[in-house]
């Protein structure tokens, strides 16, 4: 492997360690009907070794000219993956550089060990979704789950469709039947999070978190019924998550249908977007609802800095689900776990969730027995002491990037052999009487 570039063993050819990047300004001009994609990148980073050479991940789309401004570039290359600029002279680590890419094409999903990820031609509209390498189909990035950054996005789009991409909606603009729809987002975002979603969508707000962050469900105007129906639900959820979990972390809270039918639901910084076949009126798809709004905590604000820590993302989310069935009524989080902690039994035991390999990282299997080892470790310790240390952890974490090994540290040794061991460890017996929940922080 070149020196500089990977990091994580689990998505090897992809980022490069050279650098860290500060912000994004990413302008795009996009035809829906022929779905051409212009773009230009500029792209403010911090080289953290002594270099020459800096790697962009691109993939999909052609680069036609880089531009490092106060440096010559001494010559440009791309690859099937990448745009590797060589500059005519060596620069120290802590060199600020502020990097332009113009590039085009038609973007698509690029394929992957987990399936088509990235850009995504809908039937009339798009959608990006980029967990954990499809960032680099629409626009070039240092695709790290570790390098967070701040963005500026700006889409040019047919007038007559709605515009909805990371970060809060500063403006927009419309001339000759196109509109310019300029999002910031100034909270530090891994690539994958970053997203644009675009549709004959109406947007209306529905809630708003404690903190006064407005909730929007975006949607195709045909399905206002369902979603209104299914929708119904956030505000409880939000309290409850904002008990257990402490303050709603970002700045906008977008849910977002698709006119599609979409296999699963998408989490992105501050948005979460479901498929037609998600909202169907009834509360089918409730704990799903509840899992991709747990991720504004877990996997968005707290981010991983490997892939092989994946279960912190998805064990919270998983947990999170229970926890809302026990606050709504259903079934506890208690039982929830003996459930799915004896269809774990019937399964393979050859998982390490403290490192399940790129193969099995989105495996079922991650997210329960993650959940079961957030469950272990609230029976052994008492509700007031897991709620306190999950509050904790995301304030502590909060917009960062955090590790199993972190979490562990401030956690029982409960939780080793769940983490370690591949055979599934047993429950810890049930504590007396209906579990109390998370307190209110003002108790």
């Amino acid at each position: 492997m070149t020196a500089g570039l990977g990091a994580d063993p689990y998505v090897p050819r992809s980022g490069d360690t050279r650098y860290r990047v500060e912000r994004y300004d990413v302008d795009l001009d996009y035809r829906i009907a022929t779905n051409r994609l212009a773009g230009r990148a500029e792209i403010a980073l911090v080289t953290l070794a002594d270099t020459s050479v800096l790697s962009f991940d691109l993939v999909g789309l052609r680069a036609s000219n880089v531009q490092v401004r106060g440096h010559k570039v001494a010559k440009m290359r791309q690859s099937e993956r990448r745009v590797r600029v060589t500059l005519s002279e060596g620069l120290p680590a802590g060199t600020a550089l502020d990097v332009r890419i113009d590039y085009a094409g038609s973007p698509r999903p690029r394929r992957s060990p987990w399936g088509p990820i990235g850009w995504e031609e809908l039937e009339d509209g798009v959608l990006v979704a980029s967990q954990p390498t499809g960032a680099p189909t629409w626009f070039p990035c240092n695709d790290r789950v570790a390098d967070k950054a701040r963005y500026r996005i700006a889409i040019a789009c047919d007038q007559n469709h709605r515009v909805e991409a990371t970060g809060r909606r500063v403006s927009t603009t419309t001339r000759a039947g196109r509109t310019t729809h300029v999002f910031e987002e100034d909270t530090p975002t891994s690539a994958y999070l970053v997203t644009v979603q675009i549709g004959r969508y109406v947007s209306r707000q529905i809630a708003e978190t404690a903190e006064g962050v407005p909730v929007a469900a975006v949607h195709p105007p045909a399905l206002a019924a369902r979603v209104d129906a299914d929708l119904a639900v956030v505000p409880r959820i939000l309290e409850t998550f904002e008990r257990a979990f402490g303050p709603y972390p970002m700045s906008v809270c977008r849910l977002v249908v698709t006119e599609d039918e979409l296999e699963i639901p998408l989490e992105a910084q501050g948005m979460a977007v479901f498929g037609a076949n998600h909202i169907d009126g009834r509360g089918g798809s409730e704990r799903l609802v509840a899992h991709e709004i747990a991720h504004q905590w877990f996997g968005n604000s707290v981010g991983v800095g490997q892939w092989r820590d994946i279960w912190l993302n998805e064990g919270f989310a998983c947990y999170a689900e229970w926890i809302w069935s026990e606050a709504k009524g259903g079934p506890s989080a208690d039982e929830l776990a003996r459930t799915h902690h004896a269809r774990l039994r019937q399964l393979p035991q050859d998982l390490l969730l403290s490192d399940p390999g790129p193969d099995l990282m989105f495996d079922d299997r991650v997210y329960k027995r993650g959940a079961l080892a957030l469950h272990a470790l609230r029976l052994t310790i008492g509700d007031p002491a897991f709620f306190d240390l999950v509050r904790a952890w995301t304030a502590n974490h909060r917009h960062g990037v955090a590790a199993s090994a972190d979490f562990e540290r401030m956690a029982d040794p409960v939780l080793a052999p769940w983490l370690h061991k591949r055979a599934l460890p047993e429950l810890p017996p049930r504590r007396s009487g209906r579990a109390a929940g998370p307190a209110r922080q003002d108790d």
